[in-house]
């Protein structure tokens, strides 16, 4: 490719040069036949924007806040893994990509760098990302310690009581670095067997799968953190997520790598958005790579985005400054589609600047 990238799209094709295939496949890669992987994108390529016209956009803000966080956009960084396959400066470069973007980051329990190394690294407001292991007392001293260096929130991924199977990872026998969160906590250095890949038996030997809803009451016990569930994806369990709860929610399918044909996110957003009725923010991940997704997405009902592999691009392309590109590239094309749609601010984006499949359906009926 030459000249530089001018969309996320072409980020993803710098990384594929810049990356061994073992690793680019695991970024990129999904759950069995990875239809929930491709149906995240192909979904928001049937939501229409339905533009307004003559009115003065001649100043566009994007701020918004989250959990009373004040960012620039409704854009945050996804809890993506193992960074340093990606670039030697993994999770510390993306940290200060966010903090120099002024948005949020939220860190992985399975980052290459430790949570103490990445809060010392600069002042990018952080959340942590915790899986819930077999061992409770791991997880407790993950919580203690994410509190005690600055944390400002727990965004508890619940959609993983065991690993999504990912071929690409087990044909690759994927090699998984050591984890810097978990040394002197678990084994640190996990090996692929013939059945899978490193991280499969990272998670399979490790991961409590009893973990169910009332636990969330023992995590509230052991922090005065914020919690967002992460992996809500049916009206159901957003109704169940209020009553234990929550402060928070992540409509998310893991990127398509937890279960395959589960739905794409963007297709049931709306319905958790009702289900919560603006008690707590939603939040939303999963096939974001244009401004026009994110406008989609808030036209929804989300109060921000969270992009991760768009991220994990940046990272692999140019480091650094790769992530900046990346958030200030998406940043650019939201005002771009705030302006031409005559929103002047994200709190002006409304449910009548989209139009879904369900609504062409109505229409049709009429």
């Amino acid at each position: 490719m030459t000249g530089e990238p001018v969309n996320v799209n072409e980020f993803r094709e710098l990384a594929r040069q810049a990356l061994p295939k073992m690793y680019y496949d695991f970024y990129t890669g999904g759950a069995e036949d990875q239809c929930t992987l491709k149906e995240n994108e192909e979904a928001f390529r049937r939501i229409i924007i339905q533009p307004r016209i003559l009115r003065n956009v001649r100043c566009i803000d994007l701020s918004t806040t989250v959990l009373g966080y004040n960012i620039s956009m409704p854009v945050m960084i996804a809890p993506t893994s193992l960074q340093k396959l990606a670039n030697p400066e993994g999770e510390i470069a993306t940290a200060r990509a966010a903090s120099a973007c002024n948005t949020i980051m939220v860190l992985s329990t399975s980052s290459t760098y430790s949570l103490e190394e990445v809060a010392a690294c600069c002042d990018a407001i952080r959340f942590f990302q915790l899986y819930v292991y077999k061992r409770r007392d791991i997880s407790a001293k993950l919580v203690q310690r994410a509190e005690n260096n600055g944390y400002k929130a727990i965004v508890l991924t619940v959609d993983s009581p065991r690993l999504g199977r990912r071929e690409a990872d087990v044909k690759n026998k994927l090699v998984v670095p050591p984890l810097k969160n978990l040394e002197g906590l678990l084994p640190t250095k996990f090996v692929s067997d013939e059945k899978g890949s490193g991280l499969a038996a990272l998670a399979s030997g490790t991961l409590d799968a009893s973990f169910c809803w009332e636990d969330i009451t023992w995590l509230k016990s052991i922090t005065n953190l914020p919690i967002l569930i992460k992996g809500v994806l049916t009206r159901e369990d957003a109704i169940k997520a209020l009553e234990v709860g929550v402060d928070g929610m992540i409509v998310s399918n893991h990127g398509g790598r937890q279960l395959d044909y589960s739905p794409a996110t963007i297709s049931v957003l709306e319905e958790v958005v009702d289900a919560v009725g603006g008690k707590v923010p939603v939040l939303v991940d999963g096939g974001i790579r244009r401004g026009t997704d994110i406008f989609k997405a808030l036209a929804l009902g989300a109060q921000a985005v969270l992009v991760g592999r768009a991220v994990v691009y940046g990272l692999a392309a140019k480091g650094e400054k790769g992530v900046n590109r990346v958030l200030e590239m998406l940043k650019e094309e939201l005002e771009l589609t705030m302006a031409l749609s005559d929103c002047c601010s994200v709190k002006e984006i409304s449910r009548s600047h989209v139009r879904t499949k369900h609504d062409q359906q109505l229409r049709s009926m009429l």
